[in-house]
């Protein structure tokens, strides 16, 4: 397993992340701290620049589990999950902070395809948002700390 150095975020940076992570947005996350969006929008950006200057909320979240800035959420087993492999390979770059066009590139794809599979993996996982997709690819085991530090490095 490799190993990269633990983050620690402030309380506020954390709670904020955290928020995140079921596929709110920051303004829900902001009300239920009952703190202005503006604030916890600072936070966030702090936290971001913690977490390796990553600039997705996606990402935030994968690095925020990897380098255990956050707590990860509890390991589901993935019974009665099926992802097609065309699904499965968006996620590291989901996690990554990749949008359509961009996979679409790495994986030599038409970006049309490779919405309709981000639609249908959101759809299987059962999430709301990538930051969720994040969330759900973990509890799965499908993202792993070990997917992440290898590209944080």
């Amino acid at each position: 397993m490799t190993t990269i150095a633990r983050i620690t975020l402030a309380p506020r940076e954390r709670q904020i992340i955290e928020g995140l992570r079921d596929g709110s947005t920051i303004a829900v996350v902001a009300h239920g701290l009952k703190i202005r969006e503006g604030t916890a929008a600072g936070y966030l950006k702090l936290a971001k620049r913690k977490l390796h200057g990553v600039s997705d909320n996606a990402t935030a979240i994968a690095v925020g589990y990897a380098t255990e800035a956050i707590d990860r959420p509890e390991l589901l087993a993935p019974e009665g999950l099926y992802l097609p492999l065309a699904q499965r390979q968006l996620i590291p770059f989901i996690a990554r902070g990749m949008r359509s066009a961009q996979m679409a590139t790495e994986l030599k794809r038409p970006v049309n395809i490779v919405r309709r599979d981000g639609r249908d993996l959101m759809t299987n996982l059962g999430s709301k948002n990538p930051a969720h997709i994040v969330t759900r690819a973990w509890q799965c085991q499908i993202l792993t700390a070990d997917q992440v530090i290898s590209w944080l490095r």
